[in-house]
């Protein structure tokens, strides 16, 4: 039960987009063990100046081509898991779209089934 915001730069072409939704997407069905039909996605796209991040902490160099992917996940992962999703992220990344891996920052928080209503006003439990 992944809900993954995916942040970037304004400018982005329509196919460009969707390449990374589908990137985003696969590594999460690959590795981060979510079934296939299991998408739920939005992607922000901001302009100059409101996706602010240090081109340097802990990495990089950045570029302004850089990602900010935020995950809730519907239930916790081993640090295993997690380890091996971000690096299967990152190729599919680099792969699809020609990104750089440092561009690359991933931010995942896990929540209980019953924080989540899919439908109807139903809990999940």
């Amino acid at each position: 039960m992944p809900f993954a915001r995916i942040s970037l730069h304004r400018g982005k072409s329509r196919d460009y987009l969707q390449r990374l939704s589908e990137g985003v997407h696969q590594a999460l069905v690959e590795a981060f063990e979510v079934p296939p039909d299991d998408c739920f996605q939005v992607i922000h796209q901001h302009e100059a100046g409101e996706l602010i991040f240090n081109a340097h902490y802990l990495g990089g160099p950045r570029s302004d081509d850089y990602l900010l992917i935020v995950i809730t996940a519907g239930r916790p992962r081993t640090g295993d898991t997690k380890r091996r999703f971000y690096r299967v992220l990152v190729e599919r990344l680099e792969q699809s779209l020609g990104l750089d891996p440092e561009d690359v920052m991933v931010v995942i928080s896990s929540t209980e089934a019953q924080d989540w209503s899919f439908a109807g006003g139903r809990g999940n439990e």
